[in-house]
């Protein structure tokens, strides 16, 4: 069904399985290669690096795209050498250029649309086999051929085309269709060989018999994913207690494996029969932000493979998608990118000014720097002007207090004002965190109470932010009572479910509001 059988697949893309029991009857196993070497930093987990390759890399959701991009060319240019062929060899006649470019275009647009409805470039079909895409391309030719005529004719501009000329296009892009597929077929087996084509970086969750029946050529080639990892879960069916907590354990290693690993999303290999298993491990899964995919298991496999059957190489279902679309990361970055460097800008002789005054203040850095939880509960370092005599960072945080007598003289008046948080812009820029988004609160802070409030966690399935939906509602300052933290963690989790551009900027403009009443700001 591939075009690579498993003796073409690359030396260089092949990988040994690391296989790592836990003593709970789960495997973690993680791909390597001989070159490969244990992250730095990691203890007990011993996670191995995924292979290394040097050199340009093609994404796979782009090799559709690609394809399309190079058939639509191809029959542009067959519909000009196809025309000039017949004019200047055969018929002898003057020929209208803007016809047939504009006849090639529109050949092109109907074999473009009819090949995205049917599914011509996807992952699965662009990697089936040679006889299979062979037909699949004649059939969508002849289709676009005959709507073609349908509309020259329903346009009556047929008059302005030789036949002879159209007849001589036809074949000849018929032609260059084959021989360009064969060509960027052959160009994407080189690829896979030098271990060129990247697929969506995955962790792989699953039972060890349908762990077994899925190679990484199958991950790649039906599906466009590059797994990481794979994390056998223990004893399928099997729903003991002891079962059960090793189970939740394997998938707690998965989510931290996957933030580690720099995952895209997170991948179960299940029997669709074993609905409480399905059910119970979507459940874990939902304090992670990763999008979660059900591959098919073996018998819709053997249905999909089947030639008897008709359906969707690439089956799959979605049980968990992104806390946003593409569209709705890239205008939330953009509003980032542009408000944070406006407010530098603007804002750059107080901070300047701020620098200066801390500095001759007291004693110490200017900037203050703590670890926090970001997206996917990623850490990264925090910038805020330091406007204490203390710069904690461990494993016990105190919060700040009415009157604190840590707090200095200047840093009242920063915090009374918010100006403290303004290198935060920073974080902004390099991607950490948002203008608007939950507030990151110390590393200390989450464990304590992702302990303690069970729906804690899912504050990380959004970047972090300067301001939010709470802090515009007055939740600020100290959160020691867990009613108060209850309070805030309401607000998120209602801007999470709620979140638009128009949300955002209706925050930023009352966040001003709130910074000039100065409520529960010390």
């Amino acid at each position: 069904m591939a075009v690579l059988e498993a003796s073409d697949w690359p030396a260089g893309a092949k990988s040994y399985m690391h296989a790592r029991s836990r003593g709970d009857g789960s495997v973690a196993l993680q791909h390597g290669t001989s070159n490969s070497h244990f992250a730095d930093g990691q203890n007990d987990n011993d996670r191995l690096h995924e292979p290394s390759f040097h050199g340009l890399r093609v994404p796979c959701a782009a090799i559709g795209a690609l394809f399309a991009g190079v058939d639509g060319t191809t029959i542009v240019l067959a519909s000009l050498v196809g025309a000039t062929g017949y004019q200047f060899l055969i018929s002898g006649a003057p020929w209208n250029l803007h016809f047939h470019i504009g006849a090639g275009v529109a050949a092109a647009l109907l074999y473009l649309l009819i090949g995205r409805s049917s599914g011509f470039y996807q992952v699965a079909e662009i990697f089936s086999s040679g006889r299979r895409s062979v037909s699949g391309l004649l059939w969508q030719w002849l289709i676009s051929c005959l709507l073609l005529s349908l509309l020259a004719f329903l346009f009556r501009i047929g008059i302005e085309f030789s036949r002879g000329s159209i007849i001589c296009f036809f074949v000849v892009a018929l032609g260059c269709l084959l021989a360009s597929r064969r060509l960027m077929k052959m160009s994407l087996s080189w690829a896979l060989r030098k271990g060129r084509v990247q697929g969506r970086r995955v962790v792989l969750i699953g039972w060890r018999d349908e762990l077994a029946a899925i190679s990484q050529a199958d991950m790649l080639c039906h599906f466009g994913l590059s797994e990481v990892a794979r994390i056998a879960l223990p004893n399928g069916g099997d729903w003991s207690l002891a079962i059960s907590k090793r189970l939740l354990a394997s998938l707690d290693e998965a989510l931290l494996t996957a933030r580690d690993q720099g995952a895209e999303e997170i991948v179960l290999a299940l029997s669709w029969n074993d609905t409480r298993s399905i059910e119970l491990i979507r459940e874990r899964l939902r304090c992670s932000p990763l999008p979660v995919q059900l591959l098919p298991d073996q018998m819709v496999r053997y249905l999909i493979e089947n030639p008897a059957f008709t359906v969707n190489h690439s089956l799959s279902i979605e049980i968990q998608r992104m806390p946003l679309s593409k569209f709705e990361q890239f205008a939330k970055r953009a509003l980032d990118v542009v408000g944070a460097s406006a407010a530098l800008l603007f804002f750059l002789p107080v901070l300047l000014v701020t620098a200066l005054a801390i500095k001759f203040d007291s004693p110490g850095p200017v900037l203050f720097r703590q670890r926090r939880s970001g997206f996917n509960a990623k850490r990264f370092l925090i910038f805020k002007f330091r406007t204490m005599t203390v710069m904690e960072n461990d494993a016990i945080v105190s919060q700040a207090t009415r009157h604190d007598p840590r707090v200095t003289s200047l840093g009242r008046v920063l915090r009374a004002t918010s100006i403290d948080e303004l290198p935060q812009l920073f974080n902004v820029l390099l991607g950490d965190m948002s203008l608007i988004g939950p507030r990151p609160h110390a590393v200390a802070h989450d464990d304590q109470y992702g302990k303690i409030l069970a729906d804690y966690a899912y504050r990380h399935h959004v970047k972090p932010g300067i301001t939010g939906w709470a802090q515009v509602h007055g939740c600020r300052g100290n959160t020691s009572e867990v009613g108060l933290m209850r309070k805030r963690l309401d607000m998120d989790l209602w801007y999470i479910s709620n979140r638009n551009l128009g949300l955002d900027v209706m925050i930023l403009f009352r966040t001003f509001a709130e910074v000039l009443r100065h409520r529960n700001a010390y």
